[in-house]
């Protein structure tokens, strides 16, 4: 029933030009025992935001339980701030540098096949589910002392990882994956709820049969390239590309990849006892995405 009741209040639409964008729920299931769902459309957050969202709810929580008055400082800026900021920032020049860059980079790049013994449906639906799996800590150590042979991260191990896995199953030696990043360059905006994570589009050459470290090394150099161009919004990157539009597939990637270093800490709230509870909400962003979190046991690897 408690599942029955979050699908049917995550899958409730949004009505943008009138809705709070933000909408709370508490489920009872007995005398001391709760659910707190907080719904939010990524128009106003990102992951990032989420963090700073029950940071900021434990402390008021904290404060008002205890009958003290909000212990929030008033924020310096706004999102409205970061807005014209970005606009300042990307004039003509500097647009048109980063432009130049993914121009030369996706050219001609090809939708990834994920099921070539299948079509895709004429429509994507959406429709989709999780499934994740832990790695060793021990797992995770070699992975990190093989990228800093190649001076690699272990995103971009990792990266190298899933791209092989997806040319083993395709047979496509030009790979294109997303991967988002925060996007926050100025300390004032570490505190801000909203959305500025942007999507950088990676793609890859694995031909010529290259040992795994020679095509580390050609993922760190995308990498790398990448985070030059990142401040090139991936929707005005869609719009300038003009990429042909096909109802099956979403334009220029059809695959997601993201690894974070540690994942949301939820605190004690009071004399609450507090943990988060992973949920299913049967929808699916992109035709497969992965999810990586570095923890103190190991990796967790999520697939959507």
């Amino acid at each position: 029933e408690l599942d029955r009741r979050i699908l049917e209040i995550t899958n409730r639409p949004f009505d943008l030009s009138r809705d709070l964008m933000l909408r709370a729920s508490l489920l009872r299931l007995g005398e001391t025992d709760h659910v707190l769902l907080l719904v939010t459309y990524h128009i106003v957050s990102d992951g990032w935001s989420i963090g700073v969202l029950f940071q900021e709810l434990t402390m008021l929580y904290g404060a008002f339980a205890s009958g003290a008055l909000s212990p929030l400082s008033e924020l310096p800026i706004q999102y409205a701030d970061y807005a014209i900021w970005q606009r300042q920032r990307l004039t003509a020049d500097v647009l048109e540098r980063h432009l130049s860059y993914w121009k030369k980079k996706l050219a001609g790049v090809p939708p990834l096949e994920l099921t070539p013994d299948r079509p895709r449906p004429a429509i994507q639906s959406f429709r989709g589910t999780r499934l994740s799996r832990f790695f060793s800590h021990r797992l995770a150590e070699s992975l990190k002392a093989l990228g800093r042979h190649e001076r690699a991260s272990l995103f971009m191990t990792l990266l190298a990882v899933f791209k092989l896995l997806l040319y083993r199953y395709t047979g496509q030696d030009d790979i294109t994956v997303g991967s988002p990043i925060a996007n926050r360059t100025r300390v004032e905006t570490e505190d801000l709820i909203g959305f500025f994570v942007n999507t950088l589009v990676l793609r890859s050459n694995l031909s010529g049969n290259p040992t795994f470290r020679e095509l580390l090394i050609r993922i760190r150099k995308t990498a790398l390239e990448a985070y030059e161009h990142q401040d090139m919004p991936f929707e005005k990157l869609v719009e300038e590309l003009h990429p042909d539009r096909d109802p099956s597939h979403s334009p220029l990637l059809q695959v997601m990849f993201a690894h974070q270093t540690a994942r949301r800490q939820i605190h004690e709230m009071g004399a609450l006892s507090v943990s988060p509870l992973e949920i299913n909400n049967e929808t699916a962003k992109f035709e497969l995405s992965l999810y990586t979190w570095e923890m103190a046991e190991g990796l967790k690897a999520t697939f959507e």
